[in-house]
């Protein structure tokens, strides 16, 4: 029984993996220490793992240590995989997760991995088991803040359901725009890896995962707690090793 806990932007998920098989998540905006405390007294992992994003939670990270092993996951954490990207120490905790989760689920396969959030990431393992690398764009919500933010007059939206394409109002250029855009760009990425790998299985995870399902041209696989799936691994190697 392994506890999980990813510590992101807006929200942290603490999560019980129980022989590979996710038993419970939960979403928190700021947990205290007393939640963890009960979360771990109803569940009795054996282990943790902690990822977090940004600044550390040294608060979180000091409660956990002190009742249960635990892995921080940094740059400098064992993988199951090769990483071979030029700047590792810039990594993001998160991308390495989801490109270990990948790798987990399918082995021996040419694998990219496309995170829906805050930002858009694009992460690639090959069949050997080798990170490559991937891409960082802004995700819809970023775009239509951008938009707002940046603009005298464009209204923010937050719409992710409209399907318009030539737009009869502003709001609906903004949402054809960033929608569209945001469609188009997925695709051209996706068309562009498969030249070199016409095999490529492709996984999309996040907050706005679903949004894709039936716009791309190719097919996917939409996967859950990815990250979570990820971490666990890294926790089941680094106790194996």
């Amino acid at each position: 029984m392994n506890l999980i806990i990813d510590i992101g932007n807006s929200f942290t998920k603490l999560a019980i993996v129980n022989n590979k098989q996710i038993e419970s998540v939960e979403r928190y905006e700021k947990p205290t220490p007393q939640v963890l405390f009960a979360f771990i007294e109803k569940w009795h992992p054996l282990k943790a793992i902690i990822s977090c994003v940004g600044k550390p939670n040294d608060e979180i990270i000091g409660y956990t240590q002190t009742l249960l092993p635990t892995v921080v996951l940094t740059n400098t954490t064992k993988i199951p995989i090769k990483n071979n990207y030029k700047t590792p120490q810039t990594l993001g905790i998160d991308r390495i997760a989801l490109a270990v989760g990948a790798n987990y689920l399918y082995p021996s396969t040419d694998t990219l991995v496309i995170d829906s959030g805050t930002a858009i990431t694009y992460d690639f393992v090959n069949r050997k088991g080798e990170y490559l690398g991937g891409a960082i764009s802004p995700g819809i919500m970023t775009r239509y803040k951008s938009l707002n933010q940046n603009t005298a007059n464009l209204p923010l939206h937050d719409n992710i359901d409209a399907k318009v394409l030539i737009g009869q109002s502003t709001i609906e250029c903004i949402e054809s725009g960033v929608l569209n855009g945001v469609i188009g760009e997925v695709d051209y990425y996706i068309e562009q890896i498969k030249l070199s790998y016409p095999t490529l299985n492709i996984v999309i995870t996040g907050g706005d995962a679903n949004f894709f399902v039936g716009k791309l041209k190719n097919s996917i696989f939409v996967v859950q707690n990815l990250v979570i799936i990820g971490l666990n691994r890294i926790l089941e190697f680094n106790a194996e090793s």
